[in-house]
């Protein structure tokens, strides 16, 4: 007889029935095994955000006898009913099964800051950076209350961009990325000397510890679970045994970690001592989120300065080239004009002088139409008339 159909049949609904029928007693024995290879993660959080409370398994024992009688869904939560200390085995199996995943979730993280920290502290480049751009500062507020200042916010890094030319086409940082690369061509180092700052500007130092903290909250709980286990009386049973080695292992990676997490906390409480500010209320991520942001406007900028520079370079060219060209138009229009004026009538006047020139320059002979050679009967018939002229009479052709 059911005892809480609603509960059991939603334990039923996470597995087809087609898979349930063959699965429902190896999948007892395989989680007493601890078969990691036949058991998947989405399996056993299914089983443990499904499984029905000890007392509903309780009731499902008793109806052992009447196995054969009872629908898929009952007979499923009967076997499962039958493995001794479910729930711990489940919690335990799952943490196993994703404890590469929590690894995963932590390490990258304090190992991004951590590297962050390191490189921010030895970066030369950048200092020499700070040190410019407090001295352009102070430059630009001469006379003013805010003139020479010790320092500043790294906050104030983004800020550069906002403060514009007279004729809105340049800014600030355009004028401290071009003075960098014309005098101090040093600080252009120190993109990549800060290379961790941008993974380190995504990591959230609260979700950081969360997790770190999750971990060892849950291996304690395994720990404690192995603990209360009773002797073991099936062989089959290696809950135990594998998780004693595996609790084992896990504490020991926790360790490690709680280890390198403490070691970034104190590097980037130091790094809030070197640059004056608040580490308990500058977050990680504000602080390398600014760091990491104005890396990028440095960058851009650069990259900005030499498409500006071609440009100009590229419209100083064209405009050269179009100078040029008006000159030699010029030019040929004056020869043009010269040789036109020795031709005129009454003008006497420069004429040997052009007519050099032009001899000089080809220009004389430019444009001139071939004179064609003479037939050579037009030649004999005025050679015969000349003749005759000188003899008085006119010879017939």
């Amino acid at each position: 007889m059911r005892k809480d159909p609603r509960k059991i049949d939603k334990f039923w609904a996470v597995f087809p029935s087609n898979i349930l029928n063959s699965f429902t007693f190896f999948l007892g024995i395989v989680i007493l095994e601890v078969d990691e290879a036949k058991l998947s993660e989405a399996l056993i959080q299914n089983l443990v955000k499904n499984l029905p409370e000890q007392k509903e398994l309780n009731a499902l024992a008793e109806l052992k006898n009447e196995y054969d009688d009872l629908c898929e869904s009952e007979q499923f939560g009967v076997v499962m009913s039958s493995v001794k200390l479910l729930q711990p085995r489940l919690n335990g199996i799952l943490f196993k099964l994703t404890f590469e995943e929590h690894i995963n979730n932590i390490k990258p993280g304090i190992m991004a800051v951590t590297m962050a920290c390191e490189e921010l502290k030895k970066s030369e480049s950048f200092a020499k950076l700070l040190e410019l751009v407090l001295m352009i500062g102070n430059y630009m507020n001469s006379g003013s209350r805010n003139a020479q200042s010790l320092g500043f916010n790294i906050s104030f890094l983004c800020k550069i961009r906002d403060t514009k030319s007279t004729d809105q086409k340049t800014t600030l940082l355009h004028f401290l990325a071009d003075i960098c690369e014309e005098k101090y061509q040093d600080i252009l180092k120190f993109p990549d000397e800060l290379e961790h700052v941008e993974s380190a500007s995504k990591v959230s130092a609260q979700i950081l510890k969360s997790n770190l903290d999750s971990m060892g909250q849950q291996i304690q709980r395994l720990e404690n679970d192995i603990k209360k286990f009773p002797q073991i009386q099936d062989p089959r049973d290696k809950f135990v045994e594998k998780m004693i080695s595996f609790a084992k292992s896990a504490r020991e990676q926790y360790e490690k970690l709680s280890n390198m997490h403490n070691n970034m906390i104190k590097l980037y409480d130091n790094l809030g001592d070197y640059y004056t500010f608040d580490s308990k209320s500058v977050t990680v991520e504000e602080f390398f989120g600014d760091l990491s942001a104005f890396r990028m406007l440095f960058l851009d900028a650069l990259k900005e300065n030499h498409k500006r520079r071609e440009m100009e370079e590229k419209t100083k060219r064209a405009k050269l080239a179009k100078e040029k060209a008006e000159r030699e138009k010029l030019e040929r229009q004056k020869k043009k004009k010269q040789l036109i004026d020795m031709n005129k009538e009454g003008d006497e006047t420069g004429v040997m002088d052009n007519l050099l020139e032009a001899l000089q320059s080809g220009a004389a002979f430019r444009d001139r139409r071939k004179r064609m050679p003479r037939p050579q009967d037009n030649r004999k018939v005025n050679l015969e008339r000349s003749r005759s002229r000188h003899n008085g009479t006119v010879a017939a052709v």
